[in-house]
């Protein structure tokens, strides 16, 4: 392409907030390569397997202002 990186970094800046961050995530997405079917499919089967134990009264729901003071208590954030 031979585009000057740091032209194109002055061009993004210069749009919008929405479009920066529209341009971001298509950034962030190019990067992680083609999607795998098989993964997603196995994501889609355990998300209904969760809400299955959810709705089932079987899984033990956490708050998430509980979940973050112990995380930042365990890694001494004070």
């Amino acid at each position: 392409m031979g585009t000057n990186p740091e032209a194109v970094r002055d061009a993004a800046l210069a749009l919008s907030e929405a479009d920066r961050a529209k341009l971001a995530r298509d950034l962030i997405a190019s990067l992680d390569g083609p999607a795998d079917d098989d993964v997603s499919e196995a994501w889609d089967i355990e998300v209904c397997r969760r809400i299955n134990e959810i709705e089932a009264g079987r899984a033990q729901l956490l708050d998430v202002e509980d979940v973050l003071a112990r995380t930042w208590a365990r890694i001494g954030y004070s």
